[in-house]
């Protein structure tokens, strides 16, 4: 590893965005694995932009870290398409559930199917299943990997190439398709016959657990399919929360 930094100051940020924020998904990849090796993980949901990820690392590293959040109320389908990564790279996929003990106490509180009461109570349930699980995922690391892109939501528009994750010590977060449309990502799915989610051929552009995720009619926004019953500005988990801008 050739990095010891566990924190990025802001003009660190300015000088690694002025650096990749216009290169290729691969270029800021390939830096990241080099700078951090074994300490950059890439958080997949197996989402089409998850798994062009997974092939472009398998590409440049033998064995790239990589895990997904188990919330234990996913679609078949995501399970389906994990193992279909499994199978295609050979890697190792960490799984992280969560808590039980947690998931009883809000269940028996409040409902297995709370969320759909409240936006407090959403986010207390993403809370649970997502949140907490992605803390223990980046216990040790020094950098993470999403797909976000900035076209997905309003709350993403801004969102830079290379952030400080605040949320999570100031570790770095690397957001290598920023800039790629969806044609751009169903380009490299299909030129590269990379395994994607079959959901995504029913309608159904985002996907996160069933219970929160539909299919979108034509003309819908993107994210429309992921908790429907709110408005565009709360559609976060708390994974990718403005927490995460530079501090410093």
């Amino acid at each position: 590893m050739k990095s010891s930094a566990v924190t990025y100051s802001a003009e660190q940020l300015q000088i690694e965005n002025d650096r990749y924020g216009s290169q290729p998904p691969q270029a800021v990849l390939k830096w990241a694995l080099a700078e951090f090796d074994s300490a950059v993980t890439l958080a997949c949901s197996f989402g089409a932009e998850d798994v062009v990820l997974v092939d472009m690392m398998t590409r440049l590293h033998q064995s790239p870290r990589i895990f997904c959040l188990d919330t234990g109320r996913l679609h078949s389908e995501t399970y389906e398409v994990m193992d279909a990564i499994r199978d295609r790279y050979g890697v190792t996929i960490e799984t992280y559930c969560p808590q039980a003990d947690a998931v009883e106490r809000m269940v028996r509180a409040k409902g297995v199917n709370l969320f759909y009461h409240s936006v407090e109570n959403r986010k207390e349930c993403c809370g649970v299943r997502k949140v907490e699980p992605l803390g223990r995922a980046l216990a040790g690391a020094k950098a993470w990997i999403t797909g976000l892109r900035s076209a997905q939501a309003v709350t993403r528009t801004a969102t830079p190439m290379i952030e400080c994750d605040a949320a999570h010590g100031g570790i770095a977060k690397i957001n290598p398709l920023i800039n790629w449309s969806e044609e751009q990502v169903w380009e490299y799915i299909k030129a590269n016959k990379v395994p994607y989610n079959r959901l995504h051929d029913q309608g159904f552009p985002s996907i996160g657990c069933a219970p929160c995720t539909r299919a979108i009619k034509p003309g819908e926004d993107i994210r429309a399919g992921r908790w429907w019953w709110e408005s565009p500005e709360h559609k976060e988990c708390g994974l990718h929360g403005r927490a995460s801008a530079p501090t410093r």
